[in-house]
């Protein structure tokens, strides 16, 4: 007999499926037909062999680069009981490639023998995007100084899914207040196995602006009426280990020559550490990630785990070493109904003997206790835990915009999801800390929030906090929490 079995998903990549209509259809008319019903076993045997996997709607992507993304090959054995748990595995991982707006499966099982094909929908893989960015570390610090003139603007060039291998490349040429010419190229496969792949990236950024102090953690920042406040160039290549989309190991070589003008240090001696106008150093980095995530977008279910060790060492002793450790992890569970759960935390040691200002880096970057937005805490160490509770208020799976013709933009999938969150802080900072009273005390914020997701990966947040010295305020974010 045969079973037939789709799964679409929109870009939550939550547990609903939609089934394919005309198929299902045709499909089940013919079931009827011959007397077999959809209920009936898929496959009578206990175990079942894989015959055939193929692929439907990969028009620019190379089949052998899906085949190497599955954790089931042809010719391998299964249990029955799990064989569907094992396709739907298998579709999330080829979903979270980032490359299909949807991907389904349907399968055949005659005498212990499976067929598989998976169906996908490819996305537009090249993007001429405007850059008009804000100049800023966020929406909300951008907002808080009411300054038109802090916006980049350029162009970015991203060509995605190049040459069907599911490599990258990026070209930003970007004006405005702060200028950056950069170039990427990633390629995940380079060796016969498939595991091994390799970026390589070189930039250049020149600011008219300099953030020179921290006080009262708030950034001070310094505007040169002549020439530019800091350069730097940089290199970096990485070598990626690739178990699975799920499962990688990376290490990347960095180097970096940077400077400031007379101007920054007499407004901050320190700033470089000891008057020190030009510096160059090469980092070293070893990580690990292993995301399980049901989704990389917005996720719901799963977990994430991350860990990162770094040595930085500076070249004609213009630094001191400095060792980074720095690790992640975050649980994300169903709850009964529409509520999802999610807890995590994440720490950071930098170890030196001497610390330079720019390089005393903690809370308020790419890490945050929501509430504290409008605030820079810099320190050596940190430790920080969020937890939150989402719940589901609408999903659909696709708008039809019947006026535009291509699949790859006639269809929108939205989610909208409440959540309401707590998050907690501490940083320690034994150099840097007079003036700065939120460093080496426990910071605490929580709210609640609407998020919504759509299509391209595009996630958008509005949340209301408020924080342990009292603040309140509406913030606005297009990233994921945490």
């Amino acid at each position: 007999m045969m079973l037939v079995a789709t799964a679409w998903t929109c870009c939550s990549n939550t547990s609903t499926f939609r089934v394919q209509p005309v198929r299902f259809c045709i499909v089940a008319c013919l079931l009827l037909l011959l007397g077999h019903t959809l209920a009936a076993a898929p496959c009578d045997s206990l175990k079942v062999v894989i015959d055939a996997i193929r692929m439907e709607g990969n028009e620019t992507t190379k089949e052998k680069v899906l085949l190497f993304e599955l954790n089931m090959a042809v010719g391998d054995t299964l249990d029955s009981a799990s064989l569907e748990q094992r396709l739907e595995e298998n579709r999330r991982r080829l979903f979270n490639l980032r490359l299909f707006h949807e991907v389904g499966y349907t399968y055949t099982c005659e005498e212990g023998r499976v067929s598989v094909v998976y169906t996908m929908q490819e996305r537009w893989y090249l993007y001429p995007l405007p850059v008009l960015t804000l100049a800023d570390r966020n929406f909300n610090a951008w907002l808080d100084k009411k300054d038109l003139s802090r916006v980049d603007y350029g162009v970015n060039i991203i060509r995605r899914n190049f040459r069907g291998r599911n490599e990258e490349v990026r070209l930003r040429v970007q004006r405005g207040f702060n200028k950056r010419l950069e170039l990427v190229y990633r390629v995940p496969y380079v060796s016969r196995s498939h595991k091994v792949g390799f970026d390589l990236g070189i930039a250049d950024y020149r600011s008219r602006v300099i953030d020179y102090r921290t006080t009262n953690n708030r950034q001070r920042f310094f505007e040169q009426e002549q020439g530019l406040p800091i350069k730097r160039f940089s290199v970096s290549t990485g070598l990626i280990h690739r178990q699975s989309v799920q499962r990688q190991e990376g290490l990347r070589f960095s180097f970096v020559d940077e400077a400031v003008s007379d101007s920054v240090l007499l407004l901050n001696p320190e700033y470089f550490r000891q008057s020190v106008r030009e510096r160059q150093y090469m980092r070293i980095e070893l990580s690990k990630v292993i995301n399980l995530r049901n989704s990389f977008i917005y996720p719901l279910t799963g977990s994430y785990f991350e860990a990162i060790a770094a040595q930085t060492l500076f070249i004609k002793n213009t630094g001191a070493p400095i060792t980074t450790l720095r690790a992640k992890y975050v649980k994300y569970l169903k709850l009964p109904g529409k509520y999802y759960y999610s807890i995590g935390g994440e720490v950071q040691a930098r170890l030196s003997k001497r610390y330079a200002y720019a390089d005393n880096v903690a809370l308020g970057f790419r890490s945050l206790v929501r509430g504290y937005e409008l605030n820079v805490v810099g320190g050596q160490h940190f430790g920080l835990f969020k937890q939150g509770l989402t719940r589901e208020l609408f999903q659909h799976e696709g708008i039809q915009l019947k006026f535009i013709k291509s699949p790859k933009f006639n269809k929108v999938p939205l989610a909208l999801y409440a959540n309401a969150f707590t998050d907690a802080g501490y940083v320690a900072d034994q150099v840097f800390e007079q003036g700065n009273q939120l460093a080496n005390r426990l910071l605490l914020g929580g709210g609640i929030g609407l998020h919504m997701v759509t299509f391209y990966d595009f996630v958008f947040r509005a949340e209301y906090t408020v924080n342990r010295e009292g603040n309140k305020g509406f913030y606005l974010s297009g990233r994921f929490p945490f």
